[in-house]
């Protein structure tokens, strides 16, 4: 059974899948009916440092930048209707790859054109994170965000992060009103 968590919750994934070291980050959401444009969001994924700084700018995957230098840090592709069960979009991690001075990934998603198409997180759905466990298939966490974000057109849905000889992930559930800017000005992208 995957461990099912709630905001500010974390989770070992080491010990709740012992040899784990690549997994699948399933972002999935629904989109309520509008009358306006067709929602396209975006997951992203940021391999910080200490400092809580993106490492270098190839460490911000997104549409536009699919996989990081090293490959420790892959996005699946964008899907731009949301349509349909299961993942929306999937960033895989490798994490015998990931740099020595990376201290956590970051998973968000953005509301593509939020501004334009007039659209926030309020107006999103059933949106969750989950992790599996890409050897055995296993789903091992997942996060299910419930609060409404009706301002926010970006949210960070969980970090990955290690503590000593664990991988843990912690459910953060917090939003911007600003969309991706927000996020490139606090990771320094």
């Amino acid at each position: 059974m995957p461990v099912n968590l709630t905001k500010g919750g974390n989770v070992s994934l080491t010990k709740e899948a012992p040899g784990i070291s690549k997994i699948r980050f399933g972002l999935g959401w629904d989109a309520r009916s509008t009358d306006g444009a067709a929602f396209d969001l975006d997951a992203v994924a940021v391999v910080v440092g200490a400092n809580g700084k993106v490492l270098s700018q190839p460490y911000f995957v997104f549409f536009n930048n699919l996989a990081t230098p090293d490959k420790s840090v892959v996005h699946q592709g964008d899907n731009r209707t949301g349509a349909g069960e299961g993942d929306d979009e999937v960033i895989e991690v490798d994490l015998p790859k990931l740099p020595a001075e990376s201290a956590k990934v970051v998973f968000a998603a953005t509301i593509y054109e939020a501004d334009t198409r007039k659209q926030n997180f309020g107006q999103v759905a059933n949106a969750y994170i989950r992790a599996v466990d890409e050897a055995t298939g296993a789903e091992v966490m997942r996060f299910d965000l419930s609060e409404d974000f009706s301002t926010e057109t970006s949210l960070v849905f969980g970090e990955l992060y290690r503590r000593e000889a664990e991988w843990k992930f912690k459910a953060v559930g917090a939003g911007y009103a600003d969309g991706l800017a927000g996020l490139v000005r606090d990771y320094g992208v």
